[in-house]
């Protein structure tokens, strides 16, 4: 009798969980095409229109190409909430995208993070696939090479320098990432992101595809990492 006092109390704190969330959701919109949708959920009252219809133009833009090109059985349903009480700028898990408005307002043009962040759905790498830093690197190689317009949004690699190194993540990864492609193996991103989310990437992985380990090729690009 307890323990159905204690699933009784438990689904009642849900429901009004539930409820309390619903109640900050000013919005809810779903768009489809070509065997995609998005839904939106707005917690933000002063969203701009325009940008808000820039992230729903970059979904459907690029959303479908990177499913096609990496990993046709990725989610179709997504979820874009815009999200109040989010502190940082934009996080992704499994069939959600989630934005901090602020960071919207601020950046208005930055519409090219929802290439990065949707790709992370793309990926869907279980745990421990293989090494943050290229999960990450991927994500910021995949904003260079499928972007909308990073450009307009202020966003682009760095230039290479001797204080770096292959595991900084992020853009440092992905300017390396994209000098072997050109460089070195043209589809290594590819087999790398295919590796990761098998759980058959390993740190040989990288000289199996490209013949040479992460260190020599990081030592190549070190000598020469025009792009």
């Amino acid at each position: 009798m307890k323990n159905k006092k204690n699933v009784s109390s438990l689904k009642r704190l849900l429901l009004i969980l539930v409820c309390l969330y619903s109640t900050n959701v000013l919005s809810q919109e779903i768009y489809s095409k070509k065997g995609f949708s998005l839904e939106i959920k707005n917690t933000d009252p002063d969203l701009n229109q325009s940008v808000k219809q820039s992230l729903i133009d970059t979904y459907f833009a690029v959303y479908p190409v990177l499913a096609r090109y990496y990993n046709i059985h990725t989610v179709k349903e997504v979820t874009f909430l815009i999200d109040t009480s989010y502190t940082g700028v934009a996080e992704a898990g499994g069939r959600q995208v989630r934005i901090n408005p602020k960071w919207l307002k601020q950046h208005p043009n930055d519409f090219d993070l929802i290439t990065h962040e949707v790709m992370h759905l793309v990926q869907n790498y279980p745990s421990d696939a293989g090494p943050w830093w290229l999960t990450e690197g991927i994500a910021d190689y995949v904003r260079y090479v499928f972007g909308v317009d990073n450009a307009l949004g202020g966003w682009s690699l760095p230039e290479y320098s001797p204080d770096q190194n292959y595991d900084n993540s992020y853009r440092i990864t992905a300017r390396f990432l994209l000098w072997i492609e050109n460089e070195v193996k043209p589809g290594t991103v590819k087999q790398l992101d295919h590796a990761m989310r098998t759980r058959t990437y390993k740190p040989e992985s990288w000289r199996e595809i490209t013949g040479l380990s992460v260190d020599e090729l990081w030592a190549k690009y070190a000598a020469n990492p025009k792009i």
